[in-house]
């Protein structure tokens, strides 16, 4: 493969300063930055949140808020021509944005207008940059969709980004971004929180795109397994700054640096299942111990919840007829058990748990907790019996109310079930409980805004844990957290199951994730269960292959 290592950087970041004089924590957050990217490489940049790798993308582009000062310097090398992107004019920058340079952002419902189809979004992009009137562009438009391999380009070019799944969303926005045919692409963790399958698939078009047009990538992501086979370099960056860089097989196989060694060592499927993952400190592992505590489980009383043939039916947009969206569907969780459910993005696992905890209405069948039925009991014995039934949610900042303090937030589910008698006793449980989530009570008086991802995450299934629940929901509550919170959001779930006891059904479309913390697994397709068994059966040993399809489909299994 040619990465161009014979000829000059296409870009060369040399001491890149990006600083936030208005923010005192955050005074400089990219702090002397170097790096090269060659024509024609597939380059990736990886850290946590927060290690200043979406601003280093911004500042390439001039994108950065117009509070950010900047130092040093951005060369861009391109037919002949050398220029600084820092020092650039307007016009030369509008030259090269968008053009020379393109980028995918990480959430493409976000970048992408609403009220416009996706089709006029693309053909506009080739009538800003005068490379086809408005009658080629959508013959060109269509045929991006089709390289891209959108299904039914046709249909999509009239579709708003409503109607489209994520991951065609994500295909919409690479096709916008190579229209100009740019010699180097940036896409900002474009996969994040996508299914495994639509991970690897948009991770494979971006390299055959790369191959094809020969242009460069930088490709930025928190998820090492993603670059194993992929990138032709790897930089890790921490805290603003690169601490190593070299051949992806060489970085991610025989790392230097403890940082990325650490990094590589919090992942799930690098560590055996059901066992205490290693996590963060400074760059550094922390002691973990060998084994989570184990689950209390007693196979021979009543299961705690009972699944019988439930089904779900929505009202079509279109047609306004009734469709089956889920089941039916039947299964059971043992006291002190952790089920794993697992596929992909549509397949009904969010609606399944939805509908157990009654914020979705079922259309057949029945569940039944400590065998009782819900539906037939008086409304105070209903509300008493499904407060046992909790939910944490996969996005920690939009399940709070951002004006409200934590401490109100998880006030209200006791007041609200009468649970605590006086204000101050309520005050002590949840204080209490913000300690066993490893946070400290002065969090009390906070907003949500104050606190980083995997902090709020931890609110919330604080909130969850203060009604003292049997069983907890886990909806993707670990899909869009770096590798290092995850796991120390994996372990903390861990604790608590030891602690309190409670089951859980743990929803995700990562089956590594799964096979590490749970004890069984269902495999769901199209709103029904396709496969279960214990975790061990299911991963080693899947039967079907619609399950084998989503284990090969497991980002970086070669780091192991």
């Amino acid at each position: 493969m040619n990465t161009g290592e014979d000829q000059p950087p296409l870009l060369e970041i040399r001491n890149l300063v990006i600083q936030f004089p208005n923010q005192p924590n955050q005074q400089c957050v990219v702090d002397g930055l170097n790096f090269k990217i060659s024509p024609n490489c597939f380059s990736a940049l990886v850290g946590e949140s927060g290690s200043g790798k979406s601003l280093t993308a911004l500042s390439i582009l001039s994108l950065l808020p117009e509070n950010a000062k900047t130092g040093g310097q951005i060369l861009f090398s391109h037919a002949g021509i050398q220029r600084d992107l820092l020092t650039a004019s307007q016009h030369v920058l509008e030259q090269i944005r968008g053009n020379r340079i393109s980028m995918i952002f990480q959430e493409p419902m976000t970048s992408l207008n609403p009220i416009m189809k996706c089709g006029k979004q693309v053909t506009e992009v080739f009538i800003q940059h005068k490379l086809a009137n408005a009658l080629s562009a959508k013959e060109k438009t269509i045929q991006l969709f089709k390289e891209v391999e959108l299904p039914e380009p046709e249909k999509i070019f009239n579709r708003y980004p409503h109607e489209l799944s994520g991951g065609q969303r994500q295909r919409v926005m690479i096709a916008m971004a190579i229209a100009t045919n740019p010699v180097l692409l940036i896409a900002d963790e474009p996969t994040t929180a996508l299914d495994v399958r639509v991970q690897a698939g948009i991770v494979e078009l971006i390299k055959r795109l790369q191959q094809k047009q020969g242009m460069s990538v930088l490709f930025i992501t928190h998820d090492l397994g993603l670059l194993a086979d992929m990138a032709d370099e790897v930089m890790v960056m921490r805290k603003g700054e690169i601490v190593e860089t070299g051949p992806a097989q060489r970085v991610l196989l025989n790392p230097m640096a403890t940082y990325t060694k650490a990094l590589l060592s919090c992942r799930p499927a690098a560590n055996p299942p059901q066992t205490r993952l290693p996590e963060m400190d400074a760059g550094k592992n922390q002691e973990f111990h060998t084994s989570y505590p184990p689950a209390k489980q007693d196979t021979n009383s009543t299961p705690l919840l009972e699944v019988h043939n439930l089904e779900v039916e929505v009202k079509d947009s279109h047609t306004h007829l009734k469709k089956r969206i889920l089941g039916p569907v039947s299964f059971e969780i043992q006291e002190g058990e952790t089920l794993g459910l697992v596929g992909e993005s549509g397949c009904g696992k969010t609606t399944l748990g939805k509908a157990i905890i009654g914020l979705l209405p079922k259309s057949g069948g029945n569940i039944l907790f400590r065998g009782q039925n819900p539906d037939e009991l008086t409304a105070t014995n209903r509300r008493n019996l499904t407060a046992k039934i909790q939910m944490v949610f996969q996005d920690p900042f939009g399940s709070l109310d951002p004006r409200i303090t934590i401490g109100k937030a998880l006030l209200e589910p006791l007041v609200v079930h009468h649970i605590g008698g006086t204000e101050a006793r309520r005050k002590e449980m949840v204080q209490d409980m913000l300690r066993k989530v490893k946070l400290s009570s002065d969090h009390f008086n906070r907003y949500p805004h104050e606190f980083s991802g995997g902090q709020r995450q931890r609110i919330c299934i604080a909130r969850a844990l203060v009604l003292q629940p049997r069983l907890l929901i886990f909806d993707e509550s670990v899909s869009a957290l770096d590798v290092s919170v995850q796991a120390s959001i994996l372990n903390l779930i861990a604790e608590l199951r030891g602690q309190l006891g409670f089951s859980a059904l743990f929803i995700s479309h990562d089956l590594s994730v799964i096979h590490h913390i749970c004890n069984r697994i269902m495999v769901m397709q199209n709103g029904l269960v396709t496969e279960t068994g214990t975790a061990s059966e299911v991963f080693a040993h899947p039967r079907k292959p619609y399950t084998q399809k989503l284990i090969a489909a497991i980002p970086g299994k070669s780091l192991k």
